[in-house]
């Protein structure tokens, strides 16, 4: 198991914003959460990336109890996220912000890196001297994917990649998430396009108002009558 998380608490001041979450993630897999605006889906993601507290639970990596772990000691034990909204830095060049994923390791380990980075997203190798806010929506997005690749993480934590990309831009990026999966990459994708995020799993996991309220395999969660009723718009 490289991702286990055993009754996860997280509030804003008294607003409790997950309540008693537990998720498995296994080496090699894709597992997808998915759920409605305000179900706690990002919050789960910065708790487990070490910036949001948590009130309660803990959060096992590898075996090894993190939960109280600062934000660097989990990127220096491979767990990178991809943030909703991109956020790149806007002014620097798309290879000054790759660089930047690589800040904890040599020169020469980013550099070939990088070259893999540019073999995924051919278009960020011909843009790579252009600053990164003039990219587009979803030329932004596989920027923010790459910078994290740069890292080599060991568990990739995906925020909304699909974020307010037209369906051919959702196609490619989904596209890159299933070449990762097939690299052998571990990945948590937390996705509103519930259709495309299940498509993808190989698990998944429902979250209402902070609560995990089903479980099953990508297949199985398509063909549930709940899911599609409120996921799926059938």
């Amino acid at each position: 198991m490289m991702l286990e998380v055993q009754g996860l608490a997280s509030r804003y001041g008294r607003i409790p914003a997950l309540k008693g979450v537990d998720i498995q993630v296994r080496q090699g897999e894709l597992v997808a959460l998915v759920g409605a605006n305000g179900a706690g889906k990002t919050t789960l993601l910065r708790a487990l990336s070490g910036v949001q507290p948590v009130s309660a639970g803990r959060v096992l990596f590898e075996g090894r109890d993190i939960t109280a772990a600062a934000p660097d000691k989990r990127v220096r034990l491979g767990i990178v996220q991809v943030p909703e909204g991109r956020q790149v830095f806007a002014p620097l060049t798309v290879e000054d912000n790759l660089r930047l994923g690589a800040y904890l390791r040599s020169k020469s380990q980013a550099a070939q890196t990088c070259e893999r980075v540019y073999a995924m997203f051919p278009v960020l190798k011909s843009k790579r001297r252009e600053a990164a806010g003039m990219l587009s929506g979803g030329q932004q997005q596989m920027l923010a994917i790459g910078r994290a690749l740069m890292a080599e993480p060991r568990l990739l934590l995906l925020d909304e990649p699909s974020m307010g990309l037209a369906p051919r831009l959702v196609e490619e990026i989904f596209a890159c998430v299933c070449a990762l999966k097939e690299a052998s990459t571990t990945i948590f994708l937390v996705d509103q396009n519930a259709r495309a995020a299940l498509a993808v799993a190989d698990r998944a996991y429902v979250l209402e108002t902070g609560r995990v309220v089903l479980t099953g395999s990508g297949a199985e969660l398509m063909e549930n009558e709940q899911v599609k009723e409120a996921y799926l718009g059938l």
